[in-house]
C-alpha cells in the first residue's frame, strides 16, 4: 500500500549536502561502505543510483554493466545473489536498494533510476521499506520519473532532462505563473552549473525557481572555489563525490 506520510525530504533546514553516489574516497561508490562514509563526514543525504537485476531487484550501480571492473556483462544479467558476490574491493559487493533502506533507516536518498526496467523494483523497495516520505525520486527520462512517482503517491522528485529544459526558458523568458505551472508536483531542480556553452546556475535561475517553492541543488560540485560561487547564489543544494569537503565549509560558513 501507498505510504501517505508526508515527506520528510525537504523538511530539515539548512544547505544540503547530496553525497554523490556516497564517498568513495576509502570505498567503492555505490556502496554501503561509501554510504556510510558520507553519512560519518555530515552529508544530509545520499545520491545513487539504481537498476535491475535479471530477477528484478532494484540494485545500486550507476553503470548498466561491470565494464569498469573488466567484466562483459550487464547488471541485468545478473541476479541479485550474483551481484552481492561482486568484487567492488573492501569486502563490498552490488547492494540492492532494499538493503541499503535498511541499513540506514533515517538517511534520505535520492535516487536516479537508470533504466525502465528499474522502475517497478524502485518502486517495491520504497513501499516495502515504508520509505516513501524520505526519498526523492528522479530520472534523466520524463516518462521514467513520471512512472514512478505515479506509483509513490506523495515523494519528493526532481525534474527530469526534459523538465530542467522546460523550467530553464519558463524562468528566462516567461511570467513566474508559466514557471510554476512547469514546475508542478516537483520539489528540486537538480542541475549541473553550465551545459556546453549554456550557463544554467544564474542568480536569475536560482531566484526564479526558488520563487516558486522548488529547490536547486546542482551536480557535481567538487572544488572548495565552486562551492563558494555556488553557495553565494543561494543554492539549496550541494551534490558533491566530497560531501566531507562540502559539510565543513558549510559549517564554516553558519
Amino acid at each position: 500500500m501507498p505510504d501517505r506520510r508526508p515527506s520528510v525530504f525537504l523538511a530539515r533546514p539548512g544547505s544540503r549536502v547530496i553525497a554523490h553516489r556516497g564517498l568513495a574516497i576509502d570505498a567503492p561508490e555505490n556502496t554501503l561502505l561509501a554510504f556510510l562514509a558520507a553519512l560519518s563526514n555530515g552529508a544530509t543525504h545520499l545520491e545513487t543510483d539504481v537498476h535491475a537485476s535479471l530477477d528484478a531487484v532494484a540494485v545500486i550501480s550507476h553503470d548498466a554493466d561491470l565494464a569498469r571492473l573488466g567484466r562483459d556483462v550487464r547488471i541485468d544479467q545478473l541476479t541479485v545473489r550474483e551481484l552481492t558476490r561482486v568484487d567492488l574491493g573492501h569486502g563490498q559487493g552490488v547492494p540492492s536498494l532494499a538493503e541499503a533502506l535498511d541499513a540506514f533507516p533515517e538517511a534520505l536518498f535520492n535516487i536516479d533510476i537508470k533504466a525502465d526496467s528499474a522502475v517497478d523494483p524502485t518502486v517495491r523497495a520504497v513501499l516495502a521499506a515504508r520509505a516513501t516520505p524520505r526519498v526523492l525520486i528522479t530520472s534523466f527520462s520524463e516518462s521514467r520519473r513520471r512512472r514512478a512517482v505515479d506509483l509513490l503517491p506523495g515523494v519528493a522528485t526532481s525534474a527530469s532532462s526534459a523538465g530542467v529544459l522546460k523550467a530553464l526558458v519558463a524562468a528566462t523568458f516567461a511570467p513566474r505563473s508559466t514557471l510554476r505551472h512547469t514546475l508542478s508536483g516537483i520539489s528540486a531542480v537538480q542541475v549541473p552549473p553550465t551545459s556546453g556553452v549554456l550557463r544554467i546556475v544564474t542568480p536569475r535561475f536560482v531566484r526564479a525557481v526558488q520563487a516558486v517553492g522548488v529547490e536547486v541543488h546542482v551536480w557535481t560540485v567538487n572544488e572548495v572555489a565552486d562551492m563558494e560561487h555556488l553557495l553565494d547564489l543561494g543554492v539549496n543544494g550541494l551534490v558533491t563525490d566530497r560531501a566531507d569537503i562540502a559539510s565543513e565549509l558549510i559549517s564554516r560558513r553558519t
